[in-house]
């Protein structure tokens, strides 16, 4: 019975993500582009896109929800590898969805007011994303959900026009559904990968303590639901008068617009209106929210000096990404732009991204190129654009297996044809992700660890209270402290024989500087970092970071040593010994440099 009850628990728990899974996925692609294929290719038009759709969004929950995965550790590791490609994205759904619901939507509704409701509607969602963390949003679209749903209902019952569900055909196809139906599946597919804020609901899933894959699993079926019921509001309105767009293709995206402007009652236009609006705040919030987490981790770990100038707040707000994409909508709408091209890009231009993402958390190593993989998109857009416009089924289906090529030696590696992984390639699971970083904890000093990661020495540890200044925070000087321990354990790592009483050499320090960013209070995790950066004959350069698990960055800077001998303390040499000793971590540059580096030594502790 107990068994049952935790079983119900996790469930429920999970279910609760539902609402704000489907609705962060019913963008302008989903939601105006089922209206368009089931008026214009029917039903099995209909199912050949939705059921592809909310498949890969169930495969996202279901692979990365997997036992031994952890989507923070795999979310860590890919952010900084893959922004521009998860930046893009959340360009691309914005501005589909104010494109969408400007032009598709509220236009033929609301008419010259449009423009003003779509920015306020923008401003509302951004204020809400920006106030809001993911779990006060997930109850928020778990709330929103229920007159969204009423909306639908109403609008199915209200709607009095002499099509219906029955005029729509079983299928209707011609040679451009069928040249679309390998883009859908593969834009579909890999859709969640490259959206953050599907990546950021895994995320705080697996925090909260509920199932990823039960999660999306929902979600997906909730998702499915929605788009089914836009299909049948569509049905309804039948499809009306067909737009016209620049490439002279008619299309049916705003058959259920006109339909209400047509024919729809007072309250009806009421029920679509709430029905749109929700639809579009969902993902607007949620593209707010879930950028500013992204860029937030981002910045946090990066080195660029611009951050010294540049306010780190400034850098990774989304406002920037919702102005181009605002712009992108305005410019489509002018031009008149059909839907399609603004969707293109899903399937051919970030396919190659977007699979070396998929193959990298499957457990290939890194070998993401953005710039060829961006370059061969491009080429498979083209090649969409002309068999789109010609029609040309073949090119259509070429198109993104084009887009595929740059992911091709991750994929081989996968299917066991191409090499192995590289020593030390991060294999991003729970089991190999502990094992990254060879850590040892010291005899003297239970909360400390340290070890190799690649070319970087890192210390852990944890300040208390013996740390901190009158004021409360971490006292100046410590962090000074704590960057000498890291570099003796390196030493003592590096050269475990070394004895003071015989050595023939002293290491002396020339030089410490240090640029302090943020501060750290007792109790926070810290993570110092130390590296040989550089050297002559006589002097060694080690840099030095110092990171807090919590707010990321706290200071960096470098110092410079000097070798004298040790009896009349005369410039020496860089010694052999020490050459000997640090050989594996030289910097690549060096004469001096091991080639090619393991990835992670065994730390001994100081007493071994």
């Amino acid at each position: 019975m107990a068994s049952w009850n935790s079983m119900l628990s996790q469930f429920l728990r999970s279910a609760t993500w539902a609402p704000t899974i489907a609705l962060s996925w019913f963008w302008g692609l989903g939601f105006f582009y089922s209206i368009h294929v089931t008026l214009l290719y029917g039903w099995m038009g209909f199912l050949s896109f939705a059921l592809p759709n909310a498949a890969g969004l169930g495969l996202f929950g279901w692979i990365l929800g997997a036992p031994r995965r952890n989507p923070d550790k795999i979310a860590a590791a890919i952010q900084g590898p893959y922004a521009v490609l998860f930046l893009a994205c959340q360009f691309l759904a914005v501005a589909i969805t104010i494109f969408g619901f400007a032009a598709y939507a509220w236009a033929p509704v609301v008419g010259r007011d449009a423009a003003m409701g779509v920015i306020g509607l923008v401003l509302v969602a951004c204020s809400l994303g920006h106030a809001m963390p993911l779990r006060g949003i997930k109850i928020l679209h778990g709330v929103a959900l229920i007159p969204l749903i009423c909306a639908g209902v109403a609008m199915l019952v209200g709607l009095t026009t002499e099509s219906s569900g029955l005029g729509v055909p079983l299928s209707s196809f011609d040679e451009r559904f069928y040249g679309l139906a390998l883009p859908s599946l593969v834009g579909f597919l890999l859709g969640p990968w490259m959206d953050v804020q599907q990546w950021q609901r895994a995320v705080e899933i697996r925090r909260a303590g509920a199932s990823v894959r039960l999660s999306y699993a929902t979600g997906a079926i909730l998702f499915l639901g929605l788009l089914t019921m836009n299909a049948l509001l569509a049905a309804t309105a039948g499809l009306g008068e067909p737009v016209v767009s620049s490439d002279g293709l008619p299309g049916a995206y705003t058959a259920l617009a006109q339909a209400i402007a047509r024919d729809g009652s007072a309250g009806v236009t009421v029920a679509f209106l709430i029905w749109t609006a929700v639809a579009a705040a969902t993902t607007i919030d949620s593209f707010y929210c879930a950028t500013r987490w992204l860029m937030a981790s981002v910045t946090t770990r990066s080195n660029s000096p611009l951050l010294a100038f540049v306010p780190a707040a400034l850098v990774s707000s989304p406002i920037w990404t919702l102005i181009a994409a605002l712009s992108a909508a305005v410019v489509a709408a002018q031009i008149n732009l059909s839907l399609m091209y603004l969707m293109m890009p899903f399937a051919t231009i970030l396919v190659g991204g977007a699979a070396c993402l998929v193959c990298e958390t499957l457990g290939a190593s890194r070998r993401y190129d953005p710039v060829l993989c961006y370059m061969i998109g491009l080429a498979s857009a083209l090649i969409f654009f002309t068999g789109y416009i010609a029609p040309s089924w073949s090119l259509l289906a070429i198109a993104p297996l084009a887009g595929l090529v740059g992911a091709l030696p991750m994929m081989a590696e996968l299917a066991g044809r191409g090499s192995k992984p590289a020593a030390g390639a991060p294999v991003l699971t729970d089991e190999t992700a502990a094992r990254t970083i060879v850590m040892t904890v010291s005899r003297n000093e239970g909360i400390t660890s340290h070890g190799f990661d690649g070319q970087w020495f890192v210390l852990r540890l944890v300040p208390t209270y013996d740390d901190t200044n009158s004021v409360g925070n971490i006292y100046f000087a410590n962090y000074v402290r704590w960057v000498g321990k890291a570099r003796e354990l390196f030493f003592n790592t590096c050269m475990p024989d070394f004895d003071l009483k015989s050595t023939e050499f002293y290491v002396l320090t020339k030089t410490f500087q240090h640029d302090f960013r943020r501060e750290a209070v007792e109790f926070e995790p810290i993570s110092v970092r130390v590296r040989i950066a550089s050297h002559n004959r006589k002097f060694v350069t080690l840099a030095h970071e110092i990171h807090s698990e919590i707010n990321g960055l706290l200071g960096r800077g470098e110092q410079s040593l000097m070798f004298v001998d040790a009896t009349q303390y005369r410039p020496l040499d860089i010694p052999r010994s020490i050459i000997e000793g640090f050989l594996p971590y030289w910097p690549k540059s060096s004469p001096h440099a091991a080639s090619p580096a393991p990835h992670a030594l065994p730390a001994k502790s100081p007493g071994a």
